[in-house]
C-alpha cells in the first residue's frame, strides 16, 4: 500500500507538470477543400499544428494493396492529416503505396513524415533520396533518425556523421523538419537530448506512451518533461502497446488468455489517456478502414481526463505493467 501511495503521488507530481505545459497545446478545427479537419495541437516549437491523430505507416507497407488505399482514403476522409512512414517498413512498399494513393492529390494537405534507420552518414542519405523518390515528393515535413536501441548506438551514429547529413539535407531543402525516434530504450532518448543540448538540433521526438508506460521503464516520466523543456512536438506510438492489449496479433506473435482490454480499461480510455499527456499527435496503424474510423471516432469523442481518472486507469494496469511482458519491445539489456 506504501508502495502504491508512493507511485501515485511521484505520478501525480509529474502529470501536474504535464497538464500546465499542455494548456500550449491548443486545439482548433478547420476545414480544407477534403471537409472538416480533426482537432490539431502544437508541434512544438515548429510552429506547425497538425492533427491529433496521425495515420501510422508500418501497417500501410504490411496489409494488402487495397487495405492501404482504403486506411489512406478514410484517414483523409475523416479529418487526418498527419502521415507516418519509413523506409524499413516493409523494404519501402509503405513509402511507395504513399506515393501512389496520397502524395500525388494530397501533399499540399498533409503533414509527411518518415525515418531512416541509417547508422552512418551514407547510408542515411542513400535512404532520404530514396525516401523522396517513393514519396513522390521533394520535400519531407519530418525526417527523423529512427530506432534509437541504447546511449552508445546513440554515440556511434552521432560520431559516424548521421546528424551533419541529415543538417546538410536540410539546408538543401529536402527536410523541414528533425527528429529522432525509439521504442526500447528511454535511456537512449536522453542520451540524444544530452549530445544535442547545444546544437539543439531536433524539433520531434517520438516514443512510446501509454498507461503501462506509467510504470514500467518510463519514456513519459524519463523523457517526456525533457521534451517539453526544449519545446519539441511529441510523437505518440504504442498507445495499445503495439496490439498487446489484444488477445491475439500476428503481427507481434502474441496470443494472451488475459489481454488488458477489455479485461482491465478499454481502447477508448487508453487512447484518451494518451491524449490526455501534452503529445502532439498519437500514431494510429491501422490494417483496414474499419479500424482507422474507429480510432477516428475515438479523437473526434476525446475529452480530457482529470489526474484523478488518469491515476485510476494506470492503478489498473499497474501489476500487470510491472511484468514487464505487455510492453515486450522495451528492452533494458541493449
Amino acid at each position: 500500500m506504501t508502495n502504491r501511495r508512493t507511485f501515485l503521488k511521484s505520478l501525480a507530481g509529474a502529470t501536474a507538470g504535464l497538464s500546465i505545459a499542455s494548456s500550449s497545446f491548443a486545439q482548433n478545427t478547420n476545414s480544407d477543400r477534403l471537409g472538416e479537419v480533426l482537432p490539431k495541437r502544437k508541434l512544438g516549437r515548429t510552429g506547425e499544428f497538425v492533427t491529433m491523430l496521425g495515420t501510422g505507416g508500418y501497417h500501410i507497407g504490411w496489409t494488402t494493396e487495397r487495405d492501404a488505399q482504403e486506411v489512406i482514403e478514410a484517414s483523409l476522409e475523416g479529418g487526418v492529416r498527419f502521415f507516418d512512414t519509413a523506409e524499413s517498413y516493409s523494404n519501402g512498399r509503405s513509402e511507395e503505396r504513399y506515393g501512389k494513393y496520397l502524395t500525388p492529390k494530397y501533399r499540399d494537405l498533409v503533414f509527411l513524415m518518415s525515418k531512416s534507420t541509417g547508422r552512418d552518414a551514407k547510408t542515411v542519405r542513400e535512404h532520404l533520396e530514396g525516401t523522396l523518390r517513393r514519396l513522390n515528393t521533394d520535400q519531407l515535413d519530418l525526417y527523423q533518425v529512427h530506432s534509437i536501441r541504447t546511449p552508445k548506438d546513440v554515440d556511434d551514429r552521432i560520431a559516424n556523421g548521421v546528424l551533419d547529413v541529415l543538417l546538410k539535407a536540410k539546408q538543401e531543402g529536402k527536410i523541414k523538419y528533425l527528429g529522432f525516434t525509439g521504442h526500447q530504450n528511454p535511456f537512449a532518448h536522453t542520451r540524444m537530448l544530452e549530445r544535442t543540448e547545444e546544437s539543439d538540433i531536433f524539433d520531434t521526438v517520438l516514443m512510446p506512451v501509454n498507461v503501462l508506460d506509467q510504470v514500467y521503464f518510463s519514456f513519459t516520466k524519463n523523457v517526456l518533461p525533457k521534451a517539453l523543456e526544449r519545446n519539441m512536438g511529441v510523437l505518440s506510438i504504442k498507445s495499445l502497446a503495439d496490439g498487446r492489449f489484444f488477445a491475439t496479433k500476428e503481427e507481434a506473435n502474441w496470443k494472451s488468455d488475459d489481454p488488458i482490454i477489455p479485461n482491465y480499461i478499454s481502447i477508448k480510455e487508453a487512447m484518451h489517456f494518451v491524449w490526455s499527456l501534452p503529445v502532439s499527435v498519437l500514431i494510429s496503424g491501422n490494417e483496414n478502414a474499419t479500424f482507422m474510423r474507429e480510432k477516428i471516432a475515438l479523437a473526434r469523442s476525446f475529452t480530457k481526463l482529470t489526474e484523478t481518472e488518469r491515476e485510476a486507469l494506470v492503478d489498473k494496469v499497474k501489476d500487470i505493467a510491472l511484468t514487464g511482458k505487455i510492453e515486450y519491445f522495451k528492452n533494458k539489456e541493449v
